[in-house]
């Protein structure tokens, strides 16, 4: 059968199990959101006030869901700016594939209107990217695409079609097994099967490789995780708890690892790193065999690479053998899939019953910062307590980038994989509100709770619209210190209170500016306040913002100044 290219498009995302794409239309991309309209019953188009939005959406939808995210956008300035939310998929590991479409073949490199390079401009941000020259080979990239952005380390992937091979009739023959889930099947097109094995093929550790590193932590006294993200991207959850709980090891999560195990489990020592519990940092620095799973040792976890756990052997796990040796070294490593690591090493394991070595560590839970234990009028602790009593653990979470986020990685007592969606690697201001309607769109029957920042808040706003026009029953708290929170703390610590252009004290009025776009709004200043909004916002299943306003000196603690060791952690300031 013949189709046009743009008919192909919308035949291979089907094929994959795409039944929601976010985008802005443009004049290049026309032909495809022509055959979208004429397909709205099989694939659902989000429509986002920005095209920065729109890539944030399919970044939430992914992360919340573990499939790969769509977004569409136009050539010129509707691909560039994608940038920012394929820059924040790379760093966090996220499965997305942004289609972009371009001007006409022939007037490529011509300066053409709306015309720029948008290969060459995400080349160090996506995972591959394709441009698509010949309409014969569209369907194969299409399926090649997804197959590399959900392999091994996931990642983004972009796809720029010129608008004349969107128009073009080609041959088209249906793939000889679809894609579920976004999964790869076996069976793809004539011809691309071999070349999508070998993209995507994983290493796969030998017996002797998983028997030495089962030796390295049976021996160990002191024995201690450090669990990231790829934990959670692997599906590795379940085999990181009955692997902790075989052997007793206590276990610290990053940012991104915060879901990869349960924050009430007497194990968890709760987050590691800069902004981590004293509890997490302090055992770190006294075990005496590390096993890092799925996470790469950035400065914000080793703030000191040279003097990162100075006492253990480093054992790292991940599928990234570039991750290896790259900011800190290790004594031994596993390259391969997490899940299957764990599943091999577990057992291996020797049974390990409760110890001196897990009494040291449940003491060093009770150091906690001074603020935490006060009584004070209303500090952020009492927003995450609420909100967990109320909506428990199946609530997915979603944070822009500054204090509130590390408020939210402190005290939400993350129980479930994937319930917190947050942008660690990039640390992405605005990224909250196109994730939170990317997660909602995808799990309609949950509650999304969107934390953000007075500062992060403005940067993407404009995605009111969206949430209004779809009614997504998102519950926005916008904490409200009027600055620049995380930016003023460094400020205060570094720069000698020298508060340059990081007060806030001037407009919007986000009750104000919800009210304009119909949107539910409350204001709250004391815990009372605030119980009384978030239980109104409950009410109805619609969109809501609660404006909390809280002290402009409010702090975050445990830190560990930059560039020092976790010795230097202050607990109060």
């Amino acid at each position: 059968m013949k189709y046009t290219g743009a008919r192909i498009v919308i035949e291979c995302l089907a094929e994959q199990g795409v039944t929601t794409v976010f985008g802005y239309p443009g004049g290049t991309i026309l032909n495809i959101y022509d055959e979208l309209y004429k397909h709205k019953d099989r694939i659902r188009h989000i429509l986002t006030a920005h095209e920065q939005g729109a890539s944030h959406a399919a970044d939430g939808y992914s992360r919340s869901t573990g499939k790969t995210g769509v977004v569409f956008a136009t050539s010129g300035p509707g691909a560039t700016n994608l940038v920012t939310g394929i820059a924040t998929a790379y760093m966090d590991s996220v499965p997305l594939v942004a289609i972009t479409c371009n001007v006409a073949t022939n007037w490529l490199g011509k300066d053409t209107f709306q015309e720029i390079d948008i290969t060459g401009v995400t080349a160090p941000i996506t995972k591959h990217n394709y441009i698509v020259r010949d309409p014969a080979q569209l369907a194969d990239t299409i399926r090649e695409s997804f197959a590399v952005a959900q392999s091994s380390r996931p990642g983004p992937v972009l796809i720029d079609i010129p608008k004349n091979i969107t128009a073009t009739l080609v041959d088209y023959e249906p793939a000889r097994a679809v894609f579920t889930g976004n999964k790869q099947n076996a069976g793809n097109e004539p011809g691309s099967t071999e070349r999508i094995a070998r993209i995507t093929a994983c290493p796969c550790p030998d017996e002797a490789d998983i028997a030495k590193t089962a030796a390295l932590i049976n021996a160990a006294q002191r024995p201690f995780i450090y669990a990231g993200g790829g934990v959670v991207i692997g599906d590795a959850c379940i085999e990181l708890l009955a692997f902790a709980e075989r052997a007793n090891i206590p276990v610290a999560v990053s940012l991104m690892g915060k879901t990869a195990f349960p924050a009430a489990h007497p194990l968890c020592t709760g987050m590691i790193g800069m902004h981590g519990t004293a509890a997490a940092n302090t055992a770190v620095n006294h075990a005496d065999v590390v096993l890092a799973l799925g996470a790469r040792f950035s400065d914000r976890v080793a703030t000191e690479p040279s003097q990162f756990a100075p006492e253990a052997k480093i054992f790292h796990v991940d599928v990234d053998a570039a991750e290896i040796n790259k900011n800190v070294a290790s004594h031994g490593f596993l390259i391969g899939n997490i899940k299957d690591m764990l599943s091999r090493l577990l057992p291996l394991v020797k049974i390990r019953a409760r110890n001196g070595w897990n009494a040291q560590v449940d003491e060093w839970k009770h150091i906690v910062p001074p603020i935490y234990t006060q009584k004070l009028p209303f500090h952020p602790k009492f927003m995450f307590e609420l909100i967990h009593d109320l909506l428990g653990d199946n609530t997915i979470i979603v944070t822009d980038v500054g204090q509130h986020q590390m408020w939210t990685a402190q005290f939400y007592p993350f129980a479930i994989p994937r319930t917190l969606l947050t942008s660690g690697g990039l640390g992405t201001m605005g990224y909250g509100m196109g994730a939170a309607i990317g997660a909602q769109a995808a799990n309609p029957a949950r509650h999304v709770v969107l934390i953000t920042g007075d500062g992060c808040f403005r940067m993407n706003c404009n995605e009111l619209a969206t949430l209004s026009h779809y009614g997504f029953p998102i519950i926005i708290i916008v904490v409200n210190n009027g600055t620049l929170g995380m930016v003023r703390q460094w400020q205060n610590l570094f720069y000698e209170k020298r508060y340059s252009e990081t007060t806030l004290d001037f407009g919007p009025d986000f009750v104000k500016l919800a009210g304009a776009y119909g949107i539910r709004a409350f204001r709250a200043a004391t815990e009372a306040e605030f119980a009384e909004a978030f239980r109104s916002a409950l009410s109805e299943r619609t969109p809501c913002l609660i404006d909390c306003k809280i002290s402009i000196d409010e702090r975050v603690l445990p830190m560990v100044p930059a560039g020092k060791p976790f010795s230097a952690m202050m607990l109060e300031i």
